[in-house]
This record gives C-alpha cells, structure tokens and sequence, in this order.
C-alpha cells in the first residue's frame, strides 16, 4: 500500500457531517487534520475525496442504501489523506433528520478500530476488491455474502463483533 500509514489516539473521535448529496458540510478539528486538506479544501468537497482505492465500493454501497432508508450503520473504511497516506476508522454513520423527519444530512462519527478488527477485515476487503476489479459491485457484494454466511451472522452481528 502507498504511503504512510496514519492513526490516532483511542481517546478521539473524527465527525464530518454531509449535506443529503454527500458533499461536507462540518469537519472536526480532528478530521481535517487527518486528512491533509485545509478546512477551505474539504468544506462543499465530495466527501469521497477521502476515498481510498483499496476500499470495496460494495461497502459504500451497503453503507449508502442503510442511510438512505433511514437506518444508521457501522462500517470499517480506509481513508486517502491530500498526499496519499491512508488511515482506518471505526466509522458510525447516521442520517440527520429537520423537525418534519426529512433526511437533511448525514453524520459520521469515527473511532480508531481495533488491530484484531484490521486482522479479519482487510483480507476480506482484499477478496471484495479483487472480485470487484472483474465482476463489478454485485462480486464484491457477492464475496461478503459468503463470508456472512459462513460465520452465520449478518452484516451488523459481523461489524458490531470486532
């Protein structure tokens, strides 16, 4: 992987907040730090900017239906910082919601994962990866499925477990 890897303490959190497209609206000092952008580069930016190309878009995917349909969810993801190093986070994201329950918004909320999480997590996210690379989303969705199913647990028994 090119780059350094980047961490942070256990004790911290990264908050970003998206408008409903997805583009940043709020940045912690924490998250903008992290990222190598300045507050100017990352405010009304893509928050795919951060994206790394080692991270499945069959997790992204995942991650924008749950939002969408109103459900928060718990993903890990590796992020790309401006000079291309990379950082992993415990990420929970929300959607936000105005007084009349329309989704205005999404919220993020970042830990540090746990190492024994990385251990089972990147060698899955590889396999999602590689299939994706032939097959597109649906393999790497594919991929996930099975290893669901083979540990007879779903997606957020598996996420919530490590």
């Amino acid at each position: 992987m090119a780059g350094n890897e980047l961490t942070f303490s256990d004790d911290t959190f990264i908050v970003s907040k998206t408008d409903i497209k997805g583009k940043i609206t709020y940045g912690n000092e924490l998250f903008i730090s992290m990222s190598g952008y300045t507050e100017d580069e990352l405010l009304y930016a893509p928050h795919n900017i951060l994206r790394h190309s080692d991270m499945p878009a069959s997790v992204f995917k995942l991650l924008w239906t749950r939002i969408q349909s109103r459900e928060e969810v718990f993903a890990y993801v590796i992020n790309k910082t401006k000079n291309n190093d990379y950082y992993w986070v415990y990420a929970h994201v929300t959607p936000s919601f105005d007084a009349q329950g329309n989704i205005i918004g999404y919220h993020s909320v970042r830990r540090k994962p746990k190492k024994e999480a990385l251990s089972i997590i990147q060698p899955l996210y590889r396999s999602m990866l590689s299939a994706e690379k032939i097959g597109g989303i649906a393999a790497g969705e594919k991929i996930l499925i099975a290893a669901l199913d083979q540990m007879k647990v779903t997606y957020d028994e598996f996420i919530l477990s490590h």
